[in-house]
């Protein structure tokens, strides 16, 4: 099923760029296909990715006049990108290419700027998201920054024991939401408890911990790691602070 929807969008995307004026003749400026003019030339397949994560999906923009403005993927995107299930519909409008959901309300909202640059749109979550054409005349996306350290590096001393305070249950607080997923930090163990309604921290998906010289770390099971560190009422927020706002409160031993 994911081989025939990307046949399908490519083999539209080739046509429409085939049949576009001066498309025969190498001299001629050719339209991006990065930076759709109208609904025509939006209606091809795109690669949808969470930023600063492999998480990617292809998904068709249809535009027959059957079926209308509607948004394709294959079932196993939602598992991939858990943000495709709520797509429904799609619009060119206002210089910007528009996710929509069943009710037509912006689900992520890709502004097309003049000069050439990736495609990007936040979430109401705060996550951030690129689309980029899958085509032959696509540019190339350009690569994702290495991780020198993708995994943590054996440490030979014993975890250090958290002091009286450390251990317990903590609720994730972002920049506008509170209390976005709960985590139980016990000695030697890390759990997300039921309910977590938080999608970076899912993608992130934190299977360990570490207390270490008044620092907290979150180790991921693909290796990657997040170090908090205190300031005051039981909060631990991420250091560096980058991305979107991660505090972990303390609200339970």
């Amino acid at each position: 099923m994911t081989r025939g929807l990307r046949a399908l969008g490519l083999a539209a995307c080739l046509a429409l760029w085939l049949a576009a004026p001066g498309a025969a003749a190498p001299a001629a400026a050719a339209p991006d296909p990065a930076r759709p003019r109208n609904a025509a030339e939006a209606a091809c397949a795109w690669s949808l990715s969470l930023d600063g994560t492999p998480r990617r999906c292809v998904v068709t923009l249809a535009g027959d006049a059957a079926a209308g403005q509607t948004v394709r993927f294959p079932a196993g995107c939602r598992r991939a990108l858990p943000i495709v299930g709520r797509l429904a519909r799609w619009r060119l409008e206002d210089g910007a290419l528009r996710l929509l959901d069943e009710a037509n309300a912006p689900v992520l909202d890709f502004a097309l700027p003049e000069t050439p640059g990736p495609l990007s749109a936040a979430a109401a979550s705060g996550e951030r998201y690129g689309i980029a054409p899958e085509g032959p005349r696509a540019a190339p996306p350009e690569p994702p920054p290495v991780i020198r350290a993708a995994l943590p590096k054996p440490d030979p001393r014993p975890p250090a024991t958290p002091p009286e305070g450390v251990s317990g249950t903590y609720a994730l607080d972002r920049f506008s939401e509170k209390d976005t997923c709960r985590l139980a930090l016990d000695v030697g163990a890390l759990r997300v408890l039921d309910g977590c309604r938080d999608l970076g921290l899912t993608v992130f998906d934190p299977v360990s911990w570490r207390y270490d010289e008044g620092r907290i770390t979150l180790f991921a099971r693909r290796g990657h790691s997040v170090g908090l560190v205190p300031f005051g009422d039981g909060r631990w927020r991420r250091d560096p602070e980058t991305g979107t706002t991660f505090v972990l409160r303390r609200v339970a031993p």
